[in-house]
């Protein structure tokens, strides 16, 4: 009777330095005979499994193979409604679903890949006529995957074009990890329906540029805007403003006028911008969220005796948005994980069930 098959791997446990030591594993299991069993009873599972309708699989080390998912009959391919495959530790140009295997999945509405997956051969699939339209796409870009596989296969904007008028309600949800601006500027094709955004990372900062084109770009999809950086250098965080007229950050709340949520840590937020973006947005941002180290003061504010430059922020910020507003005092406290796989997988998740 089962429907629902999720599992999640949290392999922050086995990551130093943001990449996964082997060290651990091959301890624990030395001539990988638990793995083999594992893999087994799940490839069981999905063999034995004859109303599933959605399988998600995340970060589940070696557990999922390029092989597991001829396991499933026919007819449950057929029938499955969600999948999503994620593993950015599989070697090579190993994939754990081909463009030849999703023909099958005619009836899929949501699916969730490694952006490297995602070629534009499995594009062109999903626009076959006995496909229903997909309605979500989570895809995640991390370093690793770009590092060892490639982008070169991934859809044109063409293919983009193709599925959004196959899928006219179809919108996506992009999170980017460490990734260079120019390999960024590869993936961002104007065609995506993209709805929300996760820049995460420990050594790539997001450029101005980026944020500008997405403004640009995404004006009519949105909704939710999120830049995180874990800087190990402290000497200052980056500041997406720089000899630049206007702030990308205040232009992104000004041409997204469906943005609903936005939160930054680790990048500067100067506090007249962050009060220009409360109040072009107002109540439709829902969700507004800045760390107090990611703000700063310029002098003129600083230097005026009669009025606290604090206060007056949150102030300005909660008159803007119609609600209490304040910094975020402590980053654990942020709705965003700092762990990006697992808020990945948990936000790809509630994206898919909206629908």
């Amino acid at each position: 009777n089962l429907q629902k098959f999720s599992l999640f791997g949290d392999i922050s446990v086995l990551q130093q330095q943001g990449s996964l030591s082997n060290t651990y594993l091959s301890k624990v299991d030395p001539d990988g005979k638990k793995i083999k069993q594992i893999q087994q009873l799940f490839e069981e599972i999905l063999s034995n499994s004859r109303q599933l309708k959605w399988l998600s699989c995340g970060f589940m080390l070696e557990i999922v193979t390029p092989t597991s998912l001829s396991s499933l009959s026919n007819s449950i391919a057929n029938t499955m409604e969600h999948l999503s495959l994620l593993d950015n530790n599989i070697p090579g140009n190993s994939t754990l679903i081909t463009a030849v295997e999703l023909e099958q999945f005619v009836n899929l509405r949501s699916l969730a890949l490694d952006f490297c997956d995602f070629t534009a051969e499995m594009a062109r699939v999903l626009t076959d006529n006995n496909h229903v339209p997909l309605q979500r796409l989570s895809l995640l870009v991390h370093n690793v995957s770009v590092m060892h596989k490639s982008l070169d296969n991934m859809p044109n904007d063409e293919h983009w074009k193709a599925l959004s008028r196959k899928s006219t309600n179809l919108r996506v949800y992009i999170m980017a990890f460490d990734i260079k601006s120019e390999d960024m500027l590869k993936i961002l094709k104007p065609s995506i329906p993209l709805e929300r955004i996760h820049f995460d990372s420990y050594i790539t900062c997001v450029s101005g540029a980026i944020v500008d084109l997405i403004s640009r770009q995404y004006d009519k999809f949105l909704t939710h805007f999120i830049l995180m950086n874990d800087v190990i250098d402290t000497s200052g965080f980056p500041d997406l403003s720089d000899n630049r007229n206007e702030d990308p950050l205040v232009l992104l709340a000004w041409r997204c006028t469906k943005l609903s949520l936005l939160a930054v840590h680790g990048y500067t937020v100067w506090a007249h911008n962050l009060i220009a973006i409360a109040r072009l947005r107002g109540s439709d941002l829902k969700v507004l969220e800045v760390t107090e180290e990611s703000i700063d003061f310029d002098q003129g504010e600083l230097a005026d005796q009669d009025v606290d430059p604090v206060h007056n922020l949150i102030e300005q910020v909660s008159l803007g948005l119609g609600q209490p507003w304040h910094a975020i005092m402590d980053i654990e406290s942020l709705s965003v994980f700092t762990e990006p796989n697992r808020h990945f997988y948990r936000e790809m998740q509630s994206f898919s069930e909206d629908i």
